[in-house]
């Protein structure tokens, strides 16, 4: 990419063009050593750090429109913060909310998303319990934007479900693995997804923009700290990872870098809505770059694949969970088995295939 003194949108996307401008602009500047033990350090780059048995996590919310088919800013900010800190294996506790208004918000919109923020909060079993509130000037930014900050307790059901997942690998473990991290997974591990992949993505962009799919599309959002309590009480789950920007390609490759390992997925049984994919091949877009606010994906070891995906069946997030593939022992990247039986590489998303979606 041609050198550009300003940032630009898509290093804001969370994918290739975002890992290089912190790595060169940010990170060497803050980055002065680990802080704190717990086997969740913060240099992983994880969707948490931790600190002792104390996970933290922190989002910020710019989504456009601020209502939209499924949801809002307001559960869009709570469910992204609980879900975060639900994937590596912590019981939310508590959220922190910081507010950026625009002069001339609408008032009732403000109460609506207010109550929004603490519907969501209720049904995660999380309170907001600090905050900050400013207000900027016409066109400072567009509408409101959203900060919230989630602390988390690590889950007392964590130690079983990494302890059965060692004995099932022989010990074949990070040692110091206290947390469900993005670098545990290890080759003949299987690969959960939860459900059905662009549903959030596409939902916000048809009903901006006004494409019509937004009749059919409705955002995906969800909390997921139940369904990775279903999964913990089975045992082995070795990581997990919400598809937030970039989607299940971000996700995956993420996996694939940290661990060093490849990962095998299967096209035929990832499953995408008819309306999403109608909508991704209009607009030329893979589904499989596009976010979703409600989805995850698991990383389960051998042997207890099938008891794991039968009880993330049995929640509502959950029930239309599959098996999609399996982490292998060649080079770290994607490989996506197409229907007809050919191979391609999945890349993670370069720059935004759609911005402000989350």
């Amino acid at each position: 990419m041609k050198h550009e003194k300003g940032i630009v949108l898509g290093e804001g996307a969370g994918g290739e063009m975002m890992q290089r401008m912190l790595s060169s602009l940010v990170l060497p500047h803050i980055r002065k050593g680990t802080i704190g033990d717990g086997g969740l350090p913060p240099e992983l780059l994880d969707d948490s750090a931790a600190i002792g048995d104390i996970a933290l996590t922190i989002d910020g919310h710019t989504v456009w429109p601020l209502e939209f088919p499924g949801g809002d800013i307001g559960k869009l900010s709570v469910y992204g913060t609980v879900n975060d800190l639900a994937v590596v294996g912590a019981r939310p506790m508590a959220l922190a909310l910081s507010l950026i208004v625009e002069e001339g918000l609408d008032r009732e919109l403000l109460v609506r998303l207010s109550r929004s923020i603490g519907a969501a909060s209720e049904s995660c079993g999380v309170q907001v319990i600090t905050g900050d509130t400013k207000v900027v000037e016409r066109g400072g930014v567009r509408g409101l934007v959203v900060t919230t900050a989630g602390v988390g307790r690590r889950h007392e059901l964590l130690d079983g479900c990494i302890a059965r997942a060692m004995e099932r690998r022989e010990g074949n473990l990070r040692w110091d693995q206290r947390w469900l991290r993005d670098d545990a997974v290890r080759p003949g591990d299987h690969i959960i997804l939860s459900g059905s992949v662009g549903d959030h993505g596409i939902a916000v962009l048809s009903f901006r923009e006004g494409y019509g799919y937004e009749t059919e599309v409705c955002s995906d959002m969800a909390p997921l700290n139940a369904l990775m309590e279903s999964a913990m009480r089975v045992g082995g789950v070795v990581g997990a990872k919400d598809l937030t920007r970039g989607g299940l390609a971000n996700a995956l490759n993420e996996w694939a870098s940290k661990s060093g390992f490849g990962i095998r997925v299967r096209d035929v049984d990832i499953p995408v809505k008819e309306p999403v994919r109608s909508a991704c091949d209009m607009l030329g877009l893979d589904p499989y770059e596009i976010g979703n606010e409600g989805k995850l994906i698991l990383g389960v070891v051998d042997g207890m694949e099938e008891e794991v995906l039968k009880a993330v069946r049995r929640t509502p997030e959950g029930r239309d969970a599959v098996l999609i593939g399996r982490v292998v022992g060649d080079r770290k990247e994607v490989v996506l088995e197409t229907e007809v039986g050919g191979m391609r590489i999945m890349d993670p998303p370069y720059g935004d295939p759609v911005p402000r979606i989350c």
